[in-house]
């Protein structure tokens, strides 16, 4: 394999060569050189060269649900990985959340060698406790020689506090974090969007920040008192951040993320009755949103992940109360972040939250972009406008409230593993 990018402006902010327009050769998987401009007559090679082009480290997403084994009909790990090459990211962790789910040495062994030869890197979460049932812990010791990066029961919060505690405490013995999406199920069952006025308005119930908060400020006096490290998942309040941001001011081990399509709308937003708006933590308020940007800035939240949710038709073509949770965004999260995040933090930081940040929190190396390095690397034109499109889309399910909508900011391919994928519909619109 040998690939020329030619004039591609670099954002990587550790790198020497942040915010220059360099060309890039890279030669069997690793980049052999970088110069203002290469001139190479070496044979086959395939030169890009496209106005407006950036280059960064590939993109690791820290939260996505795929259907494999068990519910491929939904996901299966091969359209995963088209929809990832698609929206840039070059590395994808999977919650443990199938059938069986993420609790074996097998089942982990299974998600590396099923996803091998694929573009695509696929990591896995071990869950923490026996079939995500929040009671008993795992063999967590075991899953992580396995190879699984960090343990959550990912869809299904862990409700009790001595659980939690115990968990905290065993992955110590090895490094290991515990990820909690924070949400109180006795306080959002049977919730269907954020609890406020337009929820009563329409008669749904609703689910209140409150569910988050309380489970956040829980969790964070149990870190204090077992040590360990912590990280939240899909925060979506004002108050959770403060929560988190005064627990960083303080010390604590304890990191967040947020799902990139948070902030594109609010509860005042949505199409109403609409189940593709239908999500888990919900669109909030206006104020939420700004609290949510607000750490997203000061770094008070670390990662943006796609919180992609693929559902079936028969799973999201139903009443509101009966549709299932959830978007399918692995195509779509960085077009959402840059076109309604990008205006108000920036590209650097963009780009920051899906390569340094992700990275940082599963204590993984950020790909460098320098001579000699293994090319790791997402190719993206952070102006180019798109309108996403049921019709062009690599995942298996179309559950997607961007599907018509303008969107800035398009993904070129990603150059990964050795292999070069190129996005077919790149300046489609």
């Amino acid at each position: 394999m040998q690939v020329l990018l030619k004039s591609v402006k670099v954002i990587a902010p550790a790198s020497e060569f942040h915010q220059q327009t360099i060309d890039i050769y890279i030669q069997d998987g690793v980049i052999s050189a970088i110069n203002p401009d290469l001139t190479l007559l070496d044979a086959p090679l395939t030169t890009v060269e496209q106005p407006g082009l950036c280059v960064s480290a590939g993109w690791l997403d820290l939260n996505a649900w795929v259907g494999d084994p068990g519910l491929e009909h939904k996901e299966d790990l091969q359209s995963a990985a088209l929809a990832a090459a698609k929206g840039g990211f070059t590395e994808v962790v999977c919650l443990p959340n199938v059938e069986p789910v993420h609790q074996t040495k097998n089942a982990i062994n299974y998600i590396q060698n099923q996803t091998r030869l694929l573009p695509v890197s696929f990591h896995a979460f071990g869950a923490i406790t026996t079939d995500t049932h929040g009671k008993e812990l795992t063999e967590m010791i075991d899953l992580h020689e396995a190879g699984a990066v960090a343990f959550t029961d990912g869809l299904h919060p862990v409700q009790q506090a001595d659980v939690l505690v115990k968990a905290l405490q065993y992955v110590q013995f090895f490094g290991g974090l515990i990820i909690q999406k924070p949400e109180n199920t006795s306080l959002t069952q049977h919730g269907l969007m954020h609890e406020g006025v337009v929820s009563t308005q329409l008669g749904l119930k609703g689910m209140p920040p409150l569910a988050e908060e309380v489970i956040i400020a829980r969790d964070l006096r149990l870190l204090k008192y077992t040590g360990g490290r912590l990280h939240f998942t899909l925060i979506s309040s004002a108050e959770a951040v403060d929560l988190v941001r005064e627990a960083k001011k303080q010390g604590l081990p304890v990191t967040c993320d947020v799902a990139a399509y948070q902030t594109a709308f609010t509860d005042e937003e949505i199409i109403p009755f609409d189940t593709n708006y239908k999500v888990n933590p919900p669109f909030r308020s206006p104020q939420d949103r700004e609290a949510i940007e607000q750490g997203l800035q000061d770094g008070t939240i670390d990662a943006l992940v796609t919180a992609h949710r693929p559902q079936d038709t028969e799973s999201k073509n139903l009443e509101f109360d009966m549709a299932e949770f959830g978007i399918t965004s692995l195509e779509t999260a960085f077009a959402v972040a840059n076109t309604y995040l990008g205006p108000v933090i920036g590209l650097d930081q963009v780009i920051a939250k899906l390569t340094d940040g992700p990275r940082q929190i599963l204590q993984m190396a950020v790909p460098e972009i320098k001579a000699g390095a293994i090319a790791n690397l997402t190719l993206f034109h952070p102006e180019q406008t798109w309108t996403p499109a049921e019709a062009n889309s690599a995942s298996k399910s179309f559950n997607n409230p961007f599907y018509g909508k303008n969107l800035q900011g398009q993904v070129f391919g990603i150059i990964n593993k050795s292999q070069v994928v190129f996005n077919p519909n790149f300046a489609l619109s």
